[in-house]
């Protein structure tokens, strides 16, 4: 059909009828908000290179999420900084480790809520890294049994569902294990499937003290240039056990959340990362950009490409955004 039987701009005249056709929404069942926690109390400290993202304790990160809540957001995604570090990232697993207490803490006031726990060992160890180091190198197997006391100690705690971001070979097989002989079963994965080494992390590290003493993450994260291997990493997750798959970065990566949309039937999330964040928030304070608009129009193409799951920094300003209808 040609001009001028068809005009496509009858359905853009007036903006009632662009709702009415718009093909893709962003609702709150979308949004995992992501924080940051520490130890310590009254702990509400502002991240420099993250505008108004902030590290909390547990009582600030407490009354955080009741605002959270209230809005309707349904998931939380939470980050443990701790205030030991070791060779072997021990605190990452211990019963008193940081994310283990706030997650005893959340779970007990906010019952509802899914509380997703990031299950790595980079913002315990001394040296940075994801993983256990032997002979200068990450050791892939030895990780994993750290990675696996991890992920126990944090269903043992009130998780609902661990996410592994550390890129070890085989780290959610023996994770899906272990939480199975631990009596788990029901506990979910969402694994880090297509976890690129990224540029686009740098306020991440900041925020987690979490940046490599030596070296870099190029020998387990992947390689910006490649896709196919995308597909790779995500049937291993799936074959092992992973419950949701995701990719980091998102908007980088929008052709690899398609290509999985169109390959895999299993719930995808996407993380709009800390450095996508904090262009938006940079170019928009220097008044080159409308951050409310460029906000959703970067949450509408990671949905668009097919992502179920957004993580966002953005998620409280988007929920408030939606809650004004």
């Amino acid at each position: 059909m040609l001009f001028p039987e068809y005009r496509p701009r009858r359905l853009r005249r007036k903006e009632f009828i662009r709702d009415l056709v718009r093909e893709t929404h962003i609702t709150l069942n979308d949004l995992i908000y992501p924080l940051f926690v520490c130890e310590g109390k009254q702990i509400k400290q502002e991240i420099k290179s993250m505008p108004e993202i902030y590290r909390f304790s547990i009582d600030k990160v407490l009354e955080e999420i009741k605002y959270v809540v209230e809005l309707g957001i349904k998931a939380i995604l939470l980050f443990g900084i701790p205030d030991k570090k070791d060779e072997v990232g021990s605190s990452a697993y211990s019963e008193k480790g940081i994310i283990q207490k706030a997650v005893r803490e959340i779970k007990d006031k906010f019952p509802e809520l899914v509380v997703i726990t990031d299950v790595c060992l980079c913002e315990y160890t001394s040296h940075g890294h994801c993983g256990v180091i032997k002979n200068g190198e990450v050791d892939n197997d030895l990780t994993l049994e750290q990675l696996a006391k991890i992920a126990v100690s944090h269903a043992k705690a009130g998780a609902d569902i661990v996410a592994p971001s550390d890129m070890m070979d085989g780290r959610v097989r023996r994770i899906r294990e272990a939480l199975d002989e631990a009596g788990f079963s029901n506990i979910a994965i969402m694994s880090y499937s297509v976890k690129y080494c990224s540029a686009f992390y740098g306020p991440f590290r900041e925020a987690a003290d979490s940046a490599p003493k030596f070296g870099d993450r190029r020998s387990y994260q992947m390689d910006p240039a490649n896709s196919r291997e995308a597909l790779r990493e995500a049937y291993l997750d799936i074959e092992e056990g992973a419950d949701i798959i995701m990719v980091k970065p998102a908007m980088p990566y929008l052709d690899i959340i398609k290509v999985l949309r169109e390959e895999f039937n299993y719930p995808i999330a996407a993380y709009q990362v800390s450095g996508e964040y904090s262009m938006i928030k940079a170019a928009s304070r220097l008044g080159w950009l409308d951050e409310e608009k460029i906000l959703w129009e970067s949450l509408i193409s990671i949905k668009r490409a097919g992502a179920d799951l957004i993580i966002t920094y953005f998620a409280k300003k988007i929920a408030e955004k939606l809650n004004k209808g």
